[in-house]
């Protein structure tokens, strides 16, 4: 599946299952909540927490996934074609740090 696939592919299930989009408003508080999920685990899996019992049951890429679909939703809701902002996003990466990342010694 590729990104505009994905965007279709969540509008969908938002216009059948979903019933609407959440406001904007309210998917960027959500979108900030399965962010840090995510920041939990890998608190917990690779840096120095320890899981609590309660976090038998965490799953990263279930959690990497909820943040990419509230992302997708919020594209959509703001008209953003996610692969053409990727596209543009990654040039301008290319030419900022063409250099950049090459010369910093603690890359070393």
């Amino acid at each position: 599946m590729d990104i505009s696939q994905a965007q279709q592919l969540v509008d969908n299930w938002i216009k059948t299952t979903g019933i609407r989009y959440f406001n904007e408003l309210t998917n960027t508080a959500i979108l900030m909540e399965e962010v840090g999920e995510v920041a939990r685990i890998m608190a917990r899996q690779y840096g120095e927490q320890s899981f609590k019992t309660s976090d038998t049951e965490v799953n990263l890429a279930d959690e990497m996934a909820d943040v990419l679909f509230v992302l997708i939703c919020l594209a959509n809701q703001t008209g953003i074609d996610l692969t053409e902002a990727l596209e543009k996003n990654m040039e301008k990466k290319s030419i900022r740090d063409a250099e950049r990342h090459k010369n910093n010694e603690k890359l070393k």
